[in-house]
């Protein structure tokens, strides 16, 4: 059986996570909504917890809305202190250096 090469992986993907999770919580609160006013309905056929199922659903949507802003915010800071360190080591550093250090002789 003939071996395939092995490719790099792919750099991860990056996504609005704050606005999927936002989405997914005001979908939890509408359904939360559309299904207050079936509650008798709803009891009556032995699925009265679903109201309250959806309204658990948008108040843990409201933390991970919360966790998302907060990663997201953290991730933005560590780069653009990166950013900076990059920036104060490359004006430190002088012309034809290599950042390895001293540079030694054979004479």
């Amino acid at each position: 059986m003939p071996k395939t090469p092995l490719h790099p992986s792919p750099p991860p993907l990056e996504a609005n996570d704050v606005a999927i999770v936002g989405g997914g919580t005001v979908l939890w609160f509408v359904a939360f909504l559309a299904l207050l006013p079936f509650q008798g309905t709803l009891s009556d056929h032995g699925h009265g917890t679903w109201p309250w199922i959806c309204l658990s659903g948008g108040l843990l949507g409201l933390i991970g809305l919360w966790y998302c802003r907060a990663r997201r915010d953290a991730i933005a800071r560590d780069r653009a202190a990166e950013a900076a360190n990059r920036t104060t080591d490359d004006a430190q550093r002088a012309p034809g250096d290599d950042g390895q250090g001293p540079a030694t002789r054979s004479d």
